[in-house]
């Protein structure tokens, strides 16, 4: 069996659980008592307890995709801390797929957010007894809602490590102050903190395997990509709402200009912005490519990977793209990139930050001066300059 199995779905795999005679509880900054469990702890200078055993860890993932990317760092630094722990990564479906090859993970907890009512009671159920399966010793929770650090309560994970907020905090063993305005790959760094782990320069990293970027490769051949031909990407998108989104005149004109060049675009979406996409690409040359609704989150993955440049709103595939280290052009508005911009790549960020800018809004209210602000020219120039034709 692989190391990484879907322990959704597979029945009596090994976790490699340390059966502990009993739980962490009551105040943030508690330890398990070593005269109960036998291993030994350290105390950090404010008093908090961490472990230098090997031990069963779960980190509850981020819900988003640009959230989850931002927090694969969280996987690195427990691995590179806990060499020896069994490493659970939790989170939904799809999304799981973005780290499906992460080699810090030993498993891979998948489940499904069903409609609400009783089918949504049932998969509660399921993961509550999943989790109390697993007999973990530490949950690392980069969510932040009720629910997740319920489940978490109910399915006896020992100590259970996040942010307060949302009437959860006495659901915690160890509560991580909110640091203020940084940078949210930085935030889920600090909730390590606790376990002994200081924010480290670790950057986001997502990995696929040889014969995926070969596959990804032949999709876009099929669709009459010239192998070696410059590769402009274009994401046009946004699940938080069109608020982030620069205007879809502007992409198609932006594509129009850079067809003027010997460069191949490809487009993505997903299903929601399928309809949109295909209105920007309507009558553009073959060298357009529209992906739009097509791609799984895998081979979306590699073909921004090999993509020469990405242009993108604030969106999860801009994140996909800073993790593989692809040259970005990244548009903002009513977010602030100081928070969520592509991390490590602050160059890449056109933000003309008018005095509303940022609202956070999923829909302007007035006249979307933040992103209409951003001129075709300049975008093209960026291009071009990254391309260097």
């Amino acid at each position: 069996m692989s190391r990484r199995a879907d322990a959704a779905e597979v029945e009596g795999h090994d976790l490699r659980a340390h059966d502990l005679n009993q739980a962490v509880a009551g105040n943030p900054g508690a330890g398990i008592d070593a005269e109960n469990d036998g291993h030994a702890h350290n105390v950090s200078e404010k008093g908090l307890f961490f472990y230098t055993w090997a031990m069963n860890i779960l980190v509850r993932m981020p819900n988003w995709i640009g959230d989850l990317v931002m927090a694969t760092p969280v996987l690195a630094d427990l691995r590179a801390h806990f060499p020896d722990a069994s490493i659970t990564a939790m989170c939904r479906r799809p999304l799981c797929e973005l780290i499906a090859q992460d080699p810090h993970i030993d498993e891979l907890f998948c489940f499904a957010k069903p409609p609400g009512g009783f089918a949504r009671r049932e998969e509660q159920r399921g993961i509550v007894e999943k989790l109390r399966t697993g007999k973990y010793e530490v949950g690392v929770l980069l969510t932040n809602s009720f629910s997740s650090a319920w489940l978490m309560w109910q399915g006896r994970v020992k100590r259970r490590v996040g942010t307060a907020g949302h009437w959860r905090k006495w659901l915690l063993s160890d509560v991580v102050p909110n640091a203020g305005a940084e940078h949210e790959v930085v935030s889920y760094k600090r909730i390590l903190q606790p376990l002994g782990i200081q924010v480290s320069n670790t950057k986001p990293k997502l990995y696929v395997s040889d014969d995926e970027v070969s596959t990804s490769k032949e999709l876009l051949v099929q669709r009459g990509y010239k192998l070696g031909k410059p590769l402009i990407g274009i994401n046009p998108g946004a699940s938080y709402g069109s608020a982030k989104c620069w205007p879809v005149e502007r992409f198609r004109a932006l594509a129009l200009e850079l067809l003027k060049h010997d460069v191949y675009l490809v487009f993505f979406g997903d299903n929601a912005t399928a309809g949109l996409v295909k209105e920007i690409c309507l009558g553009l040359p073959d060298r357009a490519m529209n992906l739009a609704g097509i791609t799984s989150l895998r081979e979306l993955m590699c073909i921004v990977r090999d993509c020469n440049v990405l242009v993108t709103n604030d969106s999860g595939p801009m994140h996909i793209g800073a993790a593989f280290g692809t040259p970005l052009v990244a548009l903002f508005g009513s977010t602030d990139d100081k928070l969520t911009g592509p991390y490590g790549q602050p160059e890449a960020v056109i933000h003309k930050r008018p005095s509303c800018s940022p609202c956070f809004k999923r829909v302007c209210p007035i006249d979307f001066r933040c992103m209409r602000a951003i001129e075709v020219d300049e975008v093209a120039g960026k291009v071009r300059r990254l391309l260097r034709v």
